[in-house]
C-alpha cells in the first residue's frame, strides 16, 4: 500500500519473513540475505532505521565485507532495554557511513567513537512530510465520513512488546485511553489487536463510543488524521517525529525517546502509560516555536550525493 500510494516502484525482492522472536527473525533474514547479496554483489548496502531488517542488512553487509551505510544513525534513547535501541547500537558500528538527522545523532556518535564517516544530512522524513502533509491535511473528507472536525479529536496508536504484550501494562493503556474526554482514533496494530482479544479488553475499549478501533491504515489516509488532531497518543518513534513535523503535539507512551529533541522543545512529553500525566499533557498549550531540527526537505538529495562518493 505504502509503495502505490507515494509512487515508488515495488521491490524486486522480498525475503517474506516475519513472526517469531527478534532473535529467530533476525537470524531468518541472516539466512535470507546472505545469498541474496552474493548474488547482487552491491557496491553498498543501505539500511534504515532501528527494525529488525536494519540490523540484519548490516550485519550481512558487513558480513560480507560491503560498505554499509545507515540513514538515521546516531538517534538514541539511551534505553537498553528497547529492542530498537540495541538495533540502533550495532548497526551504527558496523556501518561504514553514517548518515544522521540531527546535530544531536551527530554528537551521540562521537561521544561513541565510531569508526565509520558521520555526516550530517537532515532527516528523509521530512523529505516525505514535505510533500505529502499539505495535501493530506486538506483531506477533511476522511474527517467528515467520521463525523470529525479538525482539533477535535486524538489521534492513538501502541504496537510496541513493553506496553501490549504485558497484560497489566495493556490494561493502563486501556485506561487511559477511555479516560481521554475527547473522541480518540486508534487504528489497531495486529499485534495489538491480538493482544487485547487474548486480553478480553477490546470490547471494553468498544462499548465507550469515544474510542473508534479502526483496521491498520495507509499512509495518506494516517497522515490526514495526524494533520488534524488535537494531539497525538503514541509509542511509535516515526510517529512521534511526523508529530512535530505536522505541529500536533505528542504525548508518548514510553518513558524514553530517541527523539530527544522534540521533548526539549516542548512539543512531546514523556508520560509511559501514566493516565493523570497524559490528561494533563492533553491540555498543554502549544509552544510558540517549533524550529526546524530535522533539515530542510532535501536529505534524500545528500543521502544520494554521500552515497555516490562511498562508491567512486
Amino acid at each position: 500500500m505504502f509503495f502505490a500510494e507515494l509512487g515508488l516502484a515495488s521491490p524486486n525482492r522480498e525475503l517474506h519473513v516475519s513472526g517469531g522472536s527478534n532473535t529467530s527473525q533476525t537470524a531468518r533474514m541472516l539466512a535470507a540475505l546472505e545469498p541474496a547479496l552474493a548474488v547482487a554483489a552491491p557496491d553498498v548496502v543501505l539500511v534504515y532505521g532501528d527494525t529488525n531488517s536494519t540490523l540484519a542488512g548490516a550485519l550481512a553487509g558487513a558480513q560480507a565485507r560491503v560498505p554499509v551505510a545507515h540513514v538515521e544513525a546516531g538517534m538514541r534513547s539511551f534505553d537498553r532495554s528497547m529492542p530498537e535501541e540495541l538495533n540502533r547500537v550495532l548497526v551504527d558500528h558496523a556501518s561504514t557511513l553514517l548518515l544522521c538527522s540531527s546535530p544531536v545523532a551527530v554528537e551521540n556518535l562521537r561521544r561513541e567513537g565510531v569508526a565509520g564517516t558521520v555526516e550530517l544530512v537532515g532527516d528523509v522524513m521530512v523529505d516525505v512530510a514535505m510533500a505529502v502533509q499539505p495535501r493530506a491535511r486538506a483531506r477533511l473528507d476522511l474527517l467528515d465520513a467520521r463525523g470529525l472536525h479538525p482539533r477535535g479529536y486524538v489521534l492513538a496508536t501502541a504496537h510496541r512488546a513493553g506496553n501490549v504484550d504485558d497484560p497489566v501494562r495493556l490494561g493502563m493503556l486501556v485506561d487511559l485511553l477511555l479516560a481521554v474526554s475527547l473522541p480518540v482514533l486508534l487504528p489497531l496494530h495486529p499485534r495489538t489487536a491480538a493482544r487485547l482479544e487474548q486480553a478480553g479488553m477490546i470490547e471494553r475499549l468498544g462499548r465507550e463510543g469515544h474510542v473508534v478501533l479502526l483496521p491498520p491504515l495507509g499512509y495518506v489516509e494516517l497522515t490526514a488524521l495526524l494533520c488534524n488532531a488535537r494531539a497525538v497518543l503514541t509509542d511509535s518513534g516515526g510517529l512521534q517525529k511526523e508529530a512535530y513535523l505536522a505541529g500536533v503535539p505528542c504525548i508518548t507512551l514510553r518513558a524514553a525517546t530517541e527523539w530527544t529533541e522534540t521533548v526539549e522543545h516542548g512539543w512531546n512529553v514523556l508520560v509511559d502509560l501514566d493516565r493523570e500525566a497524559a490528561l494533563v499533557a492533553l491540555h498543554r498549550a502549544s509552544p510558540a516555536d517549533r524550529p526546524a531540527l530535522y533539515g530542510d526537505g532535501h536529505a534524500g538529495e545528500r543521502v544520494a550525493a554521500a552515497l555516490t562518493l562511498l562508491c567512486e
